[in-house]
């Protein structure tokens, strides 16, 4: 182990011991070989923290860790049914209340970036910053020709310091991977390098423009969720800069109640949300804490979300996206052996696991959760249940699907704040439903087809040649096999089938051809001609079989 990555397992001990958190310490298993530097450490006797509660204690101690740590506390925030109050309400603070850096060092910083002073490019610079988060700080500013923009970029020194704390987990994980026994099942070391990616791809600015402005166009006149347009020619890989949005923090509840918010269609549209952006988009905003959605309400009786804060954004193989998708529908169905036939066939549990064993597992979880609110639902539990039920059948846990399952952790702690009563899988189920009909029915097909149509017409030009190459082997062969020993009559058949098999080359060249156009051009109805070609390509490819 690297000596600086033992120096940081070191510092993060002093950290918690100087906060007076002694008990994680000697919890953590892979800090028993230093545990001796525990009890002899001077920091365990004379810097413990005295005066602040337990809750701000845990505060600080993750600032003072860095952005890593606080991203942590920021997911735990939302789980208000997972933690004490007191420690919910102040981790919450992590959110939006992280300390700044001075605005002197957000200027010089800009400057730099764009080689050139602010006043060239900005009308108004607020060196005071509006918001400070764990990797960035914003600030607002008015462009020269009046437009308001919000401008954020890097903290200084983030790419060093979390690349060492990468490291830290790296090790944590090897450590992980060699003597605890659960490891092969949670697979740390694919878990690190699914987050080393996440967090990595966060220090790219210019790449959450991509997906804010990605994002903005999924959305493009949905009443549901507003998303900042991005002001390209002022972005760079340590600055991004948007459009300014006015609207009330999903977290302030007062003033969402004096404006007279519908707090039960809000909290259904979040859900709707999540799930449009996971099955119809695949590609969702995946850091969903309170910190970073507002609230357009314009129309009370309408409030309209409004996302900001696109660093972390999740997308899905389709294999994973269609076996997730049909989980929830026999979750909603009741069909818990669909459930478990599912696990296995995606290569969640081993395929040896037997179907009915886990069907009644699920059942024992799923069943007590349905036809209740949201308020007597704790997804937190199930998703632990789950678990413990996969470790049972030997199943392992799926990295790529821990944004997701953060997410809809996120997404969870929103409606219970928002309105305790939703019924998540009342909300949820149409979207879903209506992602299966899109998915498999009539429209899907064509899509496919319309997408498969450059392929297909270089199939289609090659095929005469083809034919063409197979007929004239085919005559040949008939020729040199029957002028020696078949009589006229046989030759003349021979001659009448090698006509037919033009004859039927043709026939199917024209039904495929004939469909290609017809979806090309967008001739109604669509169905008549995707299955004018998938006949023609069908007997095309059958001749060809049979040489």
């Amino acid at each position: 182990m690297r000596l600086r990555v033992v120096g940081r397992l070191l510092e993060i001990q002093r950290v918690l011991v100087r906060h007076g958190l002694d008990d994680f310490v000697r919890a953590t298993h892979l800090y028993r070989p230093l545990r001796f530097l525990f009890y002899l450490s001077p920091w365990t006797w004379f810097q413990r923290r005295r005066g602040a509660t337990r809750a701000e204690r845990l505060r600080l101690a993750l600032e003072e860790l860095g952005p890593i740590f606080v991203k942590f506390g920021q997911a735990l925030s939302t789980r208000r049914d997972l933690l004490p109050a007191d420690i919910a309400d102040e981790l919450a603070k992590l959110q939006d209340q992280v300390p700044s850096f001075p605005g002197s060092v957000a200027r010089a910083s800009l400057e730099r970036s764009y080689g050139q002073p602010l006043a060239a490019l900005y009308a108004d610079f607020s060196i005071e910053p509006l918001a400070a988060a764990s990797i960035a700080q914003v600030h607002l500013a008015r462009r020269l020709d009046g437009r308001e923009v919000v401008i954020k970029l890097l903290r200084p020194g983030m790419r060093a310091q979390i690349g060492l704390d990468l490291e830290v987990m790296q090790a944590m994980a090897q450590l992980a991977q060699r003597w605890w026994p659960e490891a092969r099942r949670l697979r740390p070391l694919e878990v690190v390098r699914e987050y080393r990616q996440t967090i990595l791809d966060e220090l790219d600015l210019m790449r959450e423009a991509a997906n804010a402005s990605q994002l903005r166009r999924n959305f493009a006149g949905s009443p549901l969720l507003y998303v900042p347009e991005v002001h390209w020619d002022l972005c760079r890989t340590e600055v991004m800069v948007m459009e300014r949005i006015h609207g009330v923090p999903i977290g302030d509840l007062a003033a969402l109640r004096e404006r007279g918010t519908d707090f039960r269609r809000l909290a259904e549209n979040g859900v709707e949300i999540f799930f449009t952006q996971v099955f119809r988009h695949n590609f969702f905003h995946a850091d969903m804490h309170p910190g970073n959605i507002f609230v357009i309400v314009d129309d009370p009786q309408a409030p309209r979300y409004a996302a900001v804060d696109f660093g972390i954004i999740g997308t899905l193989s389709l294999r994973d996206q269609r076996y997730l998708a049909e989980n929830f529908l026999a979750v909603f169905d009741r069909d818990y052996r669909r459930v478990a036939e599912l696990h296995i066939q995606s290569g969640w549990v081993p395929a040896g696991t037997r179907v009915d064993e886990m069907e009644s597992a699920i059942r024992t979880i799923c069943e007590p959760i349905f036809d209740r609110p949201l308020r007597e639902i704790s997804f937190g539990t199930v998703l632990l249940r789950l678990f413990a039920a996969l470790q049972r059948f030997d199943g392992n846990i799926q990295p790529q699907l821990i944004l997701l399952q953060k997410t809809l952790l996120n997404v969870e702690g929103l409606g219970r704040q928002l309105y305790p009563e939703l019924d998540i899988w009342k909300t949820a189920a149409p979207v879903l439903r209506a992602w299966q009909r899109e998915r498999i029915g009539p429209r899907a097909i064509l899509r496919e087809l319309r997408r498969g149509l450059p392929d297909m017409l270089e199939v289609l030009k090659a095929i005469p040649a083809l034919a063409k190459g197979a007929v004239e082997r085919a005559q040949d062969g008939a020729r040199s096999a029957t002028a020696a020993a078949e009589p006229p009559a046989q030759q003349h058949a021979a001659m009448a089938r090698a006509q037919r098999r033009r004859e039927l080359y043709t026939v199917a060249a024209t039904f495929l051809l004939g469909g290609i156009l017809w979806l090309g051009l967008r001739v109604e109805p669509q169905w008549l001609g995707g299955l004018l070609a998938v006949t023609g390509l069908g007997g095309l490819a059958a001749l060809l079989a049979r040489g």
